[in-house]
This record gives C-alpha cells, sequence and structure tokens, in this order.
C-alpha cells in the first residue's frame, strides 16, 4: 500500500437501499482513518463491493461486476461483503477476492479490513461535520441511514432473511448521531434529504429492551422533533403493522409523501403460498387512508411474475389489482428460485418464457400507469431536490425528484443548483413518459 498519499478507495454496491447506506458508513470510516473516496478515472488502491442476492441475476451482476474491477484495477485489494458474499461466497470465489466480510461482521466491515490491510487508526478528532463529504465524494446528494436489519418474518421466496438473519433496530441516539453528522443543522454545506431504511422497517423497535421501546412512528417522530434535514423519506415498507395515526406524520411537510409498499402479488392465494402478512383488501385500505390522508401521496410497489402454481387466473387478477390501485411505480421481478428458500422446491414451477411473457405485461402497465400519474402533476410548482446534472436530445438538464418522489429534468438550471431545493414548475411529461419537463418558477 502507498504510504506518501492516502488509499485510494472505490466503493460500489448492488441493490437495496440497506446496501447503499451500509455503503454510505463504510465511506465515513474509511476517510475517518485518512483515505480518500476514489473520483472517476482514478487509479484505486482497495476496492469494496456491497453485493445482492434478491435474485439469482442479482448474483450474476455481482460476480460480473467483481470480475470487470479486477480487471479494471488489477492492482488493487478486493474487499466483498453483502448477501451474495454471505450466500454465494464460493461462486464469488473466482473473482480474485482478498476478503470476504460476511454480513454479520458488515457493520465492522472497515475495522477488519483495517486489520487485514494495516489501514492507519481513525483520526477521533475529524469534526463530525465532515461526514457529508464522503457521501458528495462519491457523487450523491442523499443520504441514506440505516435504522435496522433483518426480519423475524420468512416469505417463501426470500432469500435475504438466510442472508441477513433477525432483526436488529439500531438505538435512536445512533441514528440521530448520523443524521445529523451529514445534514448539520444551520448549515447549507450538508445533505438535504435522508432515507430511513432497513430490511422490515415497520418492525423498527421491536427488538430493543423494554426501556427503548419504539416503533417507526416514534422513530419518525424522534428524527422530524430532533433534526432538521429538510427532507426525510422512508425506504421501502412491509405493509402491515402500520397504524392509522401513522399518516398524520405526514403532515409535517418535511416528511416526503411517498411510500414504498411491497406487494409481490395481485391474487390472494399467491400471497398465502408466498407466506406474506398482508392480502389485497388490507393492502388496498392503506393505500386509501395514505390518499384520503394526503393529496397526492404517491405509493408505489414490487410485484414477482410467475411464482410457481401462479394460473392463469391468478396472474389476470395482479393485471386487474395494480390496474384498480393505480400504483405510481412498479417494480417487476420474474420469479427467481432462490436455494434454501421454500418457493424453490414448490411444485408447478412456471415455465420461463411465461415467466417472461407476464413481466413483459406488468412493465408496458406500470409505465401506462406511470405516464398517467405524472401527466396530472403537469401545472403544479414543487420543490425538487437537484441532484445532478445530465443530458438527453433536448440539451442539459437537472435531474431530481419531486417530494412525492416523481423524476423531474429541469431545463434552466441555476449554477449553483446540483444539492439545492428548487421551486419547480413542471411543464410537460416528457416523451418517453419517464419525468417531468420543469422549468424553475419565477
Amino acid at each position: 500500500m502507498p504510504a506518501t498519499r492516502p488509499l485510494r478507495i472505490q466503493l460500489r454496491t448492488l441493490g437495496c437501499r440497506l446496501n447503499e447506506a451500509e455503503l454510505e458508513a463504510w465511506a465515513r470510516q474509511f476517510c475517518r482513518r485518512g483515505c480518500r473516496i476514489a473520483g472517476a478515472g482514478e487509479s484505486v488502491d482497495l476496492m469494496v463491493v456491497n453485493t445482492c442476492a434478491v435474485t439469482a441475476e442479482a448474483v450474476r451482476k455481482s460476480r460480473k461486476l467483481l470480475r470487470r474491477l479486477k480487471r479494471e484495477h488489477p492492482g488493487a485489494q478486493l474487499v466483498v461483503s453483502g448477501c451474495a458474499a454471505s450466500l454465494d461466497s464460493g461462486e464469488l470465489g473466482a473473482a480474485g477476492i482478498d476478503l470476504v466480510v460476511e454480513n454479520p461482521d458488515k457493520d465492522r466491515l472497515v475495522e477488519i479490513a483495517a486489520k487485514a490491510l494495516a489501514l492507519p487508526e481513525p483520526d477521533i478528532r475529524a469534526p463530525e461535520a465532515d461526514a457529508a463529504e464522503a457521501l458528495f465524494a462519491r457523487g450523491r446528494q442523499r443520504a441514506f441511514v440505516k435504522v435496522q436489519d433483518g426480519c423475524r418474518f420468512h416469505c417463501s421466496f426470500c432469500a435475504t432473511t438466510l442472508a441477513r438473519g433477525a432483526e436488529r433496530s439500531r438505538p435512536l441516539a445512533d441514528i440521530l448521531a448520523e443524521i445529523n453528522a451529514v445534514a448539520p443543522a444551520q448549515t447549507s454545506t450538508g445533505v438535504q434529504e435522508i432515507i430511513l431504511t432497513g430490511v422490515q422497517l415497520s418492525g423498527y423497535g421491536r427488538d430493543l429492551p423494554t426501556r427503548q421501546a419504539l416503533d417507526l412512528a416514534g422513530l419518525i417522530d424522534a428524527v422530524l422533533r430532533e433534526t432538521e434535514v429538510p427532507r426525510i423519506r422512508l425506504g421501502s415498507v412491509e405493509p402491515w403493522g402500520l397504524p392509522d395515526a401513522f399518516w398524520r406524520r405526514f403532515e409535517d411537510p418535511r416528511l416526503m409523501p411517498h411510500l414504498h409498499l411491497p406487494l409481490q402479488s395481485g391474487a390472494d392465494t399467491v400471497l398465502k403460498r408466498m407466506a406474506r402478512r398482508c392480502r389485497t383488501a388490507e393492502l388496498r385500505r392503506i393505500v386509501d387512508a395514505a390518499r384520503k390522508a394526503i393529496p397526492d401521496f404517491n405509493v408505489s410497489t414490487d410485484i414477482i411474475a410467475g411464482f410457481p402454481g401462479e394460473t392463469d387466473a391468478e396472474w389476470r387478477q395482479t393485471m386487474d389489482f395494480v390496474a384498480a390501485v393505480g400504483f405510481g411505480q412498479l417494480h417487476v421481478f420474474p420469479f427467481s428460485p432462490r436455494p434454501g428458500t421454500r418457493a424453490a422446491d414448490m411444485p408447478a414451477q412456471v415455465p420461463e418464457p411465461v415467466k417472461r411473457a407476464r413481466a413483459r405485461q406488468l412493465h408496458e402497465l406500470g409505465a401506462a400507469l406511470k405516464a398517467e400519474y405524472l401527466h396530472a402533476q403537469v401545472g403544479r410548482t414543487l420543490p425538487v431536490l437537484i441532484e445532478g446534472e445530465n443530458t438527453d436530445g433536448a440539451g442539459l438538464f437537472g435531474a431530481g425528484f419531486t417530494p412525492n418522489y416523481l423524476p423531474v429534468r429541469l431545463r434552466d438550471m441555476p449554477a449553483d443548483a446540483v444539492g439545492r431545493i428548487v421551486q419547480a414548475r413542471l411543464s410537460a411529461c416528457c416523451r418517453e413518459g419517464a419525468a417531468l419537463e420543469a422549468r424553475v418558477d419565477a
């Protein structure tokens, strides 16, 4: 390892927002040890990858990324963690990995890597206000904050529980300290938005000692009360265990009016085989309650196409239910049998061509629903966090999101707009129906 300059680190992740939150924490810890996050095109001394195993395709992408990084940086050492490293470490081993840190130890990844690679001791004098710098160095304007890990439930298709284990909630004090470090009060140098994330977010606090007992609603209350970050989002929330009073939290304009509620199927018979704890009527009740409490509340969801035993009639129920609810966005996954899960050994596995055809149908429906939702927003003026710059056929634009998580292309972007919240007038839906065109509101 070079001694004349800071160690240059490249951090990469695949999969969920929780993986991103863990990567951000590692970035801050590496920087406290005098390391530097490498910029685009720079040589790299150490690569750290957080892998995903939610589907067989995610594992394939993880292996592909590892091989590519080793080709691009043959002299760099490679540290790997994440679900694929825990469940498929044997398959990943051929990628030239120097150190594997499995999920139970990933919160200590930097400490473990430091001992194995002889990294410097952390500088405890480094100001906490600099915590956002590691985030900005990776081109991120939103901070993902991990509030819990693991899940007590065992959906029949899910490998995440196998990889991440039982529920573990972070203490409230640690969460608040992290938020205030990356989004310090009374300054514009920190991040403007944080996302609270976990595997089973709605179960936050169930494992904490009685004297510290706190649920998700109480966590949100504390974050609103004891931090000054302008925008707060929730990551994926399983659609159960949410009390009716939960929606009142969204009356605070700092809590963004969007939730991702994974449904997985619109047929109750399939949901039963999946061992899901929510049925379609309950999901519809939750969505209706959210929309009644907060106008233009946006709900997105996950759907698995071709779950074992899924009949044509059950698939039609899913298509009809998705259309009736009118989700703002769909994440569609053809069923992928994961070793060790009950669904992998279920009878009546759906043929691959049928799974792909159903996924295409749902993608088309999802695109139509999203375009309809976007068109309904045209003419409004909303605050948009500009997260970066990009170009398309119409030229340069600032890329960002509205409070209800709709993508925006801001055409007359001020020079210093990246990282700021800008009042934007939504003027049109872009040609491909994927985002809203906007201009700064005068």
